[in-house]
């Protein structure tokens, strides 16, 4: 089983290349409207989006005071029993914030 970790510019460049590479694929459900699901081998998609690195201040009628701070990236983790070349994208955080149960 692999696991990958993975950090993209935005949501929009990492289903692109979630596509390329095979984890998604797009199939048309019922109403013939475009769906992703898994590629073949692909166990499952953690679709983690941006980090809170430091969280916003608020007041009493919940006005932003300070705004959040967030990691460079939008990040997605993947299971999948198949190889996969990420190249760049796959990263190696020292305290992700996703695990997957036993791996």
């Amino acid at each position: 089983m692999e696991i990958y970790k993975l950090n993209y510019t935005d949501k929009e460049t990492a289903i692109a290349d979630l596509l390329v590479k095979g984890v998604y694929v797009e199939v048309k459900d019922l109403n013939d409207e475009p769906q992703l699901t898994y590629g073949k081998g692909i166990q499952a998609v953690v679709e983690i989006g941006k980090i809170v690195l430091e969280n916003g201040t608020y007041d009493a009628d919940f006005n932003e005071v300070t705004a959040p701070i967030f990691d460079d990236g939008y990040k997605y983790d993947v299971m999948s029993v198949k190889d996969i070349d990420f190249g760049s994208n796959e990263v190696y955080p020292k305290n992700p914030k996703h695990t997957f149960a036993g791996y």
